[in-house]
């Protein structure tokens, strides 16, 4: 199975979860998700278990740290095995056994790797979403001067802040052995959103073929400023990175290229 194969999947099943195996634990309802009150306490010797949502991940973990500690765990290993393997080279069995978690543990809330990784970049996508919002508001004029005056954008940094705390994921998803998918996903989210947001109101919603290829053409070169400094190793700061974008976003043609 191929990493787009597995990306398809991934969502399929995060929207349709099919019923459990054997040696999973029934969720109540078709196919609803246990809201953390009615998780089973963790017996002894079996670490707790943990949500497949991003949200309900998050208020169970604010509860109960050894969610929290479980369910970073098994991410730190699935980074890891797919980096090492790609994303089709391992399976539920390996990954559980890298997180130091049994297989219980996991299929008390996940039917499988495809829908553990669909959890996983909703996660960051969902996280992407709270700091775009800032730029709802963002003003062409305002971005212009800050460029001017050599001084970064603070909505750019705080992007740039986010996308090394999530570092080590977006390498493993952006690289060769990852989910080609997700940087679609992160194309639209981020870059998609970012662009869009200069343009004038008025085209901003316009679906002429110019508005539609110039915010595809800019969305993919943020895009690859955004993987070329993740796969460099993020040496540059998050202030420098939010300098380049401007830069980048206003240069013209026979300019000097020097910052």
């Amino acid at each position: 199975m191929t990493a787009s194969n597995t990306a398809t999947k991934a969502h399929e099943a995060h929207a349709a979860p099919a019923a459990p195996e054997r040696d999973q634990v029934a969720t109540p309802g078709a196919g609803a998700t246990p809201a953390p009150a009615a998780m089973p306490a963790a017996s002894a010797g079996v670490a707790p278990t943990f949500a497949a949502s991003a949200p309900a991940t998050t208020a169970a973990a604010e509860r109960d740290p050894r969610i929290a500690r479980s369910r970073a765990a098994l991410r730190e290993a699935f980074i890891t095995l797919v980096e090492e393997r790609g994303i089709d080279g391992f399976s539920v069995g390996d990954l559980c056994t890298s997180a130091g978690l049994n297989r219980g543990t996991f299929y008390n809330h996940f039917r499988d790797k495809e829908s553990l990784l669909a959890s996983f970049e909703d996660e960051v996508i969902e996280g992407l979403g709270g700091v775009l919002a800032k730029f709802q508001n963002i003003k062409l004029r305002e971005l212009a001067a800050c460029s001017l005056t050599h001084r970064p954008l603070p909505m750019l940094v705080e992007l740039y802040d986010y996308l090394r705390e999530e570092g080590p994921f977006l390498h493993a998803m952006l690289g060769p052995g990852g989910d080609a998918r997700f940087g679609m996903r992160l194309r639209e989210a981020v870059c998609g959103r970012f662009v869009r947001s200069l343009l004038h109101e008025r085209y901003q919603n316009d679906p002429s073929a110019f508005t539609r290829y110039y915010i595809s053409f800019y969305s993919g070169a943020y895009l690859g400023v955004i993987s070329e400094w993740i796969d460099s190793g993020m040496t540059e700061t998050s202030e420098e990175m939010a300098l380049i974008s401007m830069r980048l976003l206003f240069i013209k043609p026979g300019e000097s290229i020097k910052m």
